[in-house]
């Protein structure tokens, strides 16, 4: 996608709000409709929209709605299988694929590899499968998506990388960006946020954090918090448990995942985040909580599917 946008920086993180806002906004306009004609317990959950005009005399209008939910389904299929051939070339050119992936046809300059393979997978899925079998993939396949990049910035934002030398022809581009794009503001404005800090960082578990392997020590936080996310979503979702077990485990979740929280919240994050992209975009605010929280609620969701 970043290679398609004229400015990915500002225009992806515009175009993705403004989508989900205009998204959510019809959903509600609709719902607010739906309800309004019909009561919310006699609402038919295979048809919801159509029926309930249908019920209220206008069955040319379920007609209508049927035909655009049938377009609007085409339209989602396609929209959701056009992209994952760009991203199956992606990680082909990095190196997480085959070659074969990152093939492009020099005539019309689209993957034709890929997409004939997404295609092919996406068929026998819908030939083999039935569709509520398919709705759960999705969905756990999203909220899957969305929990390991929550875990990622917490990664990003808090464990060094590994360096690796490169060779002074490769390095040579990399600090000309660098230089283009002006690392100084940034590093400016990390030192005017470091003299006022939202929170007061615990100077004992800093200095600890820095003089020992700082790697390790942060890869076992937050391993430890996903600990604690998994046994508290499913200690609160298991109704099955008896009452004294899950109260137990909740507690020894919750502990967990405030342990790291409260770690995380009491150390400064890795100087060498500033080295991934250009600087201008983006950024996920209010790290650690807002990952954690992420994580938590995906979890709960995913466990909650079953």
């Amino acid at each position: 996608m970043n290679s398609i946008v004229k400015n990915p920086q500002r225009d992806l993180p515009l175009g993705i709000a403004a989508s989900l806002s205009l998204c959510c906004g019809l959903y509600m306009i609709v719902s607010i409709v739906v309800v309004g004609l019909v009561p919310y317990y006699d609402i038919n959950p295979n048809t919801p929209i159509s029926s309930a005009f249908a019920v209220n005399g206008m069955q040319w209008a379920a007609y209508i709605i049927n035909a655009g939910a049938i377009t609007a389904l085409c339209s989602s299929l396609l929209g959701g299988m056009l992209p994952q051939p760009r991203i199956l070339m992606a990680m082909a050119r990095d190196g997480l694929l085959p070659p074969f992936f990152s093939d492009i046809n020099k005539h019309s300059h689209v993957p034709v590899k890929s997409t004939i393979v997404t295609g092919l997978v996406a068929a026998a899925l819908a030939f083999f499968m039935d569709v509520s079998q398919l709705a759960g993939m999705v969905s756990v396949g999203t909220l899957l998506a969305f929990t390991i990049a929550a875990i990622s910035v917490l990664i990003v934002r808090y464990i060094p990388p590994i360096e690796v030398p490169l060779p002074h022809s490769q390095q040579e581009p990399i600090d000309s960006e660098s230089m283009e794009y002006g690392w100084s503001h940034l590093e400016t404005n990390e030192k005017e946020a470091i003299q006022k800090p939202l929170i007061d960082k615990n100077l004992a578990i800093d200095n600890y954090v820095h003089n020992v392997n700082r790697r390790t020590i942060v890869g076992c936080v937050v391993a430890v918090i996903c600990l604690g996310v998994f046994v508290l979503t499913f200690a609160a979702s298991s109704t099955y448990l008896l009452s004294y077990v899950r109260f137990t485990l909740c507690g020894v979740g919750s502990i967990l995942l405030l342990s790291g929280l409260v770690f995380l919240t009491c150390i400064d994050q890795d100087d060498a985040r500033h080295n991934f992209g250009n600087t201008g975009g983006f950024t996920c605010p209010w790290v650690p909580l807002l990952p954690i929280t992420c994580i938590l609620i995906n979890s709960y969701l995913l466990i909650s599917l079953g």
